[in-house]
């Protein structure tokens, strides 16, 4: 039986690491350290939402009914979908299957560009009504007077959010240039399980942003 990963690049370890196991240990350990950073800085801003909530929960189901939820159950799919595809991308390279690597990271990146696609025509659709966060904020016909708060946890969490998918989209380019060079094989796949890694953290938030912002009013 061939060599699965003949004819393939051989990865050549850090020098500050004695084996490729140290190495890719090191590379997780660090990648999970970041996540919990990203953990944090979103959690904070949920609490924050969720105290507002409290506070003054007829704004925030006002502001709420004027989303389109079908929107965002739309880039729902596209998120979790694209969170599929990553995975069976990791699990491609895992079995030195080449070929279904750059199609699933080619997946990943159109239904990634199909939720950026709909996040703009929702945001045009609030900048057009006026319902934007602070001072900008000239939007007609609601009834409470602290909606505009509501807006702005609403603009300021989901353009962190994706702005975090924009990076995501990045990391997967960089990934499919990489798989383009045929440099992961079953021996070496850090890169992509480490974009993976990042890109189950952009789908987490958006699993609890969605219910948050959409469906309580």
């Amino acid at each position: 039986m061939a060599n699965a990963t003949a004819g393939l690049p051989e990865h050549h370890v850090a020098h500050h690491f004695d084996t490729a196991n140290q190495e890719f240990d090191s590379i997780k350990t660090g990648m999970w350290l970041f996540l919990a950073s990203e953990i944090m800085m979103f959690g904070a801003l949920f609490v924050g939402a969720l105290i507002f909530l409290t506070l003054h929960p007829a704004a925030f189901r006002e502001g709420a009914n004027h989303l389109d939820w079908r929107l965002g159950a739309i880039n729902t799919f596209f998120l979790l979908t694209s969170g599929l595809t990553m995975g069976l991308a990791v699990i491609a390279a895992q079995a030195g299957q080449q070929a279904k690597v750059r199609m699933n990271l080619v997946m990943s990146l159109f239904l990634a560009s199909g939720f950026l696609v709909v996040k703009a025509y929702e945001y045009s659709l609030k900048i057009h009504h006026g319902t934007l966060p602070g001072r900008l904020w000239h939007g007609e016909g609601f009834h409470d007077p602290f909606v505009h708060v509501f807006y702005g946890f609403y603009f300021v969490m989901t353009g962190l959010h994706g702005l975090h998918v924009l990076i995501g989209m990045g990391l997967m380019i960089f990934a499919l240039t990489r798989a383009s060079k045929v440099q992961f094989s079953r021996s070496y796949f850090t890169p992509i399980e480490m974009v993976a890694l990042y890109w189950a953290l952009v789908d987490l938030v958006w699993v609890f942003l969605f219910p948050l912002l959409y469906l309580i009013g």
